[in-house]
């Protein structure tokens, strides 16, 4: 592989318009989507830490032998990178992105390039959404949390409320079913979880977002399969985007990855408050990053995205979005996102995926839609 770096690679005159840069290109993600884009005819170029690592990740994807590596160790560098290179899309996969998304997403809309990444957070994913002047400006189209929970949800509120006026209440579950590869389980993961304990619960109520116990409402949802899960309230992507997706001024969302037993839900206020605490925040992501797991298989066949829309004539809808593993359907839901963006779809500005590209990513990644 050849490499980019800061004194090396491109030019400030010459735009890579046609490359699609993988950040965190080692990881799972970055891996499938890497080679999920190649295999389409796209320029891809990892972008990471260590050029060892990449060639190691780029050979497991695929990539043809010589293909550009861009080196860089921080959201900045890469950012600084980004804007003299100008690729046409980046693909952010690295993380803790209520911090790098902004970074990153900016450096884009410099040279009017666009942006993707799969955070599934309140304060990452409105954090993006919030730069929709400037990218729209720009003429660069963001989209934030590209993964199953966000469009798995949203694509079936918009299903349901297609040719309806706007609801009076959405709920929206997602139940992702997903294979654990053995090793650390990195610092991305890490953060996510992290940043969800100390996030807390969300709701909307009358059009306003306030906070409500991480874990509450919880409940048990039966499959269209004959199986079942448990989920509970969460401070997730979910929600800003279904409340964006149907309108309604109630809006809940729940996950399987949430606590959502009365234990649990007991003893999670203290720790979220406790990692509040940036020093401690950075200690429990570094030290949870460093945890090794053993390989484990997914629990059940598929992964579900659920919604019930009320409206205020007292008519109900329910609707299912079915899809395989939840790890490989993100990274075929980021791949599909990506190459639209690679080939000119989508609009300038902020969105989750269904906001720009409509539902249809949703089948396009694999999944099928159940709607009553």
């Amino acid at each position: 592989m050849t490499e980019a770096s800061g004194t090396s690679g491109t030019t400030s005159e010459n735009r890579t318009d046609d490359e699609v840069w993988i950040v965190g290109a080692t990881g799972r993600v970055g891996r499938g989507v890497a080679g999920r884009l190649a295999a389409r005819g796209l320029t891809v170029v990892p972008v990471g830490r260590s050029r060892e690592r990449m060639a190691a990740a780029g050979a497991e994807a695929g990539l043809p032998a010589g293909t550009k590596v861009v080196v860089a160790d921080s959201a900045e560098r890469i950012a600084q990178e980004v804007s003299r290179q100008r690729p046409r899309v980046v693909v952010n996969t690295m993380g803790a992105y209520a911090t790098t998304a902004p970074v990153i997403a900016r450096a884009c809309m410099s040279g009017g390039g666009h942006y993707v990444d799969q955070a599934n957070d309140v304060v990452a994913v409105a954090g993006l959404l919030a730069l929709q002047e400037e990218a729209t400006r720009a003429g660069s189209t963001l989209v934030t949390g590209a993964g199953f929970g966000v469009l798995a949800t949203e694509a079936v509120v918009m299903k349901l409320c297609e040719g309806r006026p706007a609801p009076h209440r959405v709920r929206v579950d997602s139940v992702a079913s997903v294979a654990v590869e053995a090793g650390a389980l990195g610092s991305a993961l890490a953060a996510g979880i992290v940043d969800a304990f100390t996030a807390g619960g969300r709701r909307y109520a009358d059009g306003r977002l306030v906070v409500s116990r991480l874990g509450a409402d919880p409940q048990r949802l039966s499959f269209l399969d004959g199986t079942s899960a448990r989920s509970a309230g969460v401070a997730s992507g979910e929600l800003v985007a279904a409340r964006a997706a149907g309108g309604a001024p109630f809006v809940t969302a729940t996950s399987s990855l949430a606590p959502s037993t009365p234990l649990l839900r007991a003893v999670v206020p203290p720790p979220g408050r406790l990692l509040s605490v940036p020093a401690l925040r950075r200690l429990a992501v570094d030290r949870l990053g460093r945890v090794t797991v053993k390989a484990t298989p997914r629990p059940r066949e598929h992964s579900w995205g659920h919604a019930v829309v009320e409206w205020a004539d007292g008519t109900r809808r329910e609707g299912w979005l079915r899809a395989g593993e939840g790890m490989d359907f993100t990274t075929d839901v980021t791949a599909t996102v990506t190459e639209l963006l690679t080939r000119g779809a989508g609009r300038p500005g902020a969105w989750t995926p269904a906001a720009a590209l409509g539902p249809d990513p949703a089948t396009s990644a694999g999944g099928t839609f159940v709607l009553d």
